[in-house]
């Protein structure tokens, strides 16, 4: 029989609760418990599976974790050349060294990659973060990119029905021809999903070069006033209205 659901409140998992403390994704934090880095009043934890009801006594790496405190969101403008990412051995640029002092510790909501700008949600609250990542959830995220090659509008339709590249099945996939300057074309498109560079393996298998990629939108979130580098806080109304359109 399937295990009884949690009651919020009495015993959770210690992966999701040091998620909704801010620490890392659940994935993560398995690895740090694997690696030996979560202990609970000086012994390590040893199972993702260790049942709690708070995080006292645990620590990450001999610091203690605080308790989580209110959940907060962010839209990031994130620019061109940086890594979403908190350290890069290639010694490339992170967001981290583009977001402004000041700020609470934060994870990004999924990834842009090297050279996809645009809006990415920062937040401190690791449950929220999974939530947000997750396909079921169906938070569409809205992108427009430049591509250089030919492309009818019937082309990009098809795309609804979903399709397979290389053996990956990607879903429905909302795409519009904007504009066109010479072989230039902007291209709108929305999606569920998020696949690793999905966007861009797409448009290269319909033969386009993609020569910028911007999301504008994730879920009612929107990039609109933000300059590369600035970054906002939702407000508190809005990110709970938010929350009640999540599966």
């Amino acid at each position: 029989m399937p295990a009884a659901p949690q009651r919020e409140g009495g015993e959770q998992r210690i992966a999701k609760l040091l998620a909704r403390a801010g620490i890392a994704s659940r994935r993560e934090i398995e690895r740090m418990i694997a690696d030996g880095r979560i202990a609970l009043n000086g012994e390590k934890i040893t199972t993702p599976a260790t049942l709690l009801h708070d995080v006292t006594g645990v620590t990450v790496d001999g610091r203690p974790v605080r308790p989580p405190k209110a959940t907060r969101l962010y839209r990031f403008h994130k620019p061109q050349r940086a890594l979403t990412a908190e350290f890069d051995p290639k010694g490339r640029r992170t967001i981290y060294d583009v977001l402004p002092p000041g700020l609470p510790r934060l994870v990004p909501v999924g990834r842009l990659d090297f050279m996809t700008e645009g809006l990415l949600l920062l937040t401190n609250d690791g449950e929220l973060k999974r939530q947000l990542e997750l396909p079921r959830t169906g938070v569409v995220r809205t992108y427009r990119a430049r591509a250089y090659g030919e492309i009818t509008q019937d082309q990009l339709e098809s795309l609804a029905e979903g399709f397979t590249i290389e053996g990956v099945r990607y879903g429905s996939i909302n795409a519009n021809l904007e504009r066109s300057s010479g072989r230039n074309r902007w291209i709108e498109m929305s999606l569920t999903e998020g696949k690793n560079r999905e966007v861009r393996r797409v448009l290269e298998h319909l033969g386009l070069q993609v020569s910028r990629l911007i999301r504008t939108s994730y879920g009612p979130l929107s990039l609109e006033g933000l300059s590369p580098g600035a970054v906002d806080e939702v407000a508190q109304d809005e990110l709970v209205e938010f929350r009640r359109t999540l599966k």
